[in-house]
């Protein structure tokens, strides 16, 4: 598969990580007025309904809507249910830097699944990149301090995560990959990148609700709903959600789904930018190294 990087292409594979940052810093707070599933449930309802009018080609005859259930319930399954919910359900134990030092595994799972389930060799310039990428995200981690690292302690929470990173890396690369027994959809549908998405979301939804069955009946929470849950939910759909998944969607099919992930990366470096923004926290010079290493690991990684 060709990985070629284009600017285009960048911009969508930087400004998915970008919206996902915000994912992060919106999720947080509110986590005690909102229970993980619940929240990841409420948020694809919501885009659920914005994909219905731009994706209606779906629901026409014809479609392929059930035919390829098989694929839609996969992807559904792995890029909607299981890793918002298990990033969300971190969030409940684990702390803000174990999750992300966590997910910043994605190149390495990404290359072992691909390798173990998709017939994809591991390349050395795609190693050496991976180690550059993460270096610089555990750079962000530890801000300048390696003895930081030392103190971190893993929680089941950090389990979840590396469940929802693994999730994830089956999911870019269900995106491009044919598999056995899972037919490709309907070319037009293909083509449609809003009824493609809603095609994903239709069946991410029908999961979603089944985990937040469970977390209803297993323990129950109330839900606080105020003006800013409601302003969180609102982003979270139409941000994170649709025009994230759009962006990262395009992306890993340009570039593959190996090389988009190293782009996944810069979202622990716009997470600590947008708590700049909106805490007023002073910048750091670790912060533009962590962004070399990260860009670095990009650039050597797609040549």
């Amino acid at each position: 598969m060709k990985s070629k990087l284009s600017l285009s292409t960048v911009a969508l594979l930087t400004a998915a990580p970008l919206l996902w940052a915000g994912n992060a810093i919106a999720g947080r707070l509110v986590r005690a007025a909102v229970p993980p599933m619940t929240l990841n449930l409420l948020r694809w309802s919501l885009a659920l309904v914005i994909l219905l009018p731009l994706g209606r080609a779906l629901l026409q005859p014809g479609s392929g809507l059930l035919r390829d259930w098989r694929r839609y319930a996969l992807l559904g399954l792995f890029g909607v249910g299981l890793y918002n919910s298990l990033q969300y359900l971190a969030l409940q134990s684990s702390t803000p830097i174990n999750v992300t030092l966590v997910a910043a595994g994605m190149p390495v799972w990404m290359m072992i699944v691909g390798a173990l389930f998709f017939g994809t060799p591991l390349r050395q310039r795609q190693v050496v990149g991976a180690v550059l990428s993460i270096a610089g995200v555990v750079l962000v981690l530890a801000r300048g301090d390696w003895q930081q690292l030392t103190q971190l302690r893993l929680v089941i929470g950090d389990l979840y995560m590396v469940l929802a990173t693994i999730s994830w890396s089956f999911y870019s690369w269900l995106l491009v990959a044919r598999r056995t027994g899972v037919p490709r959809e309907n070319p037009a549908i293909r083509a449609d990148w809003a009824a493609f998405l809603l095609a994903q979301v239709l069946y991410g939804v029908a999961w979603s609700g089944v985990f937040a069955a469970v977390e209803w009946t297993s323990a129950p929470r109330q839900i606080v709903m105020n003006w800013q849950v409601a302003a969180v939910l609102l982003f979270v759909a139409i941000g994170p959600a649709v025009t994230a998944y759009r962006c990262w969607g395009t992306g890993v099919a340009r570039a593959g789904p190996t090389v988009a992930a190293f782009f996944s990366n810069l979202t622990p470096l716009f997470a600590a930018l947008l708590s700049l923004a909106f805490l007023g926290e002073a910048p750091h010079l670790y912060h533009g190294a962590a962004f070399l290493l990260i860009a670095g690991g990009i650039a050597w990684s797609s040549r």
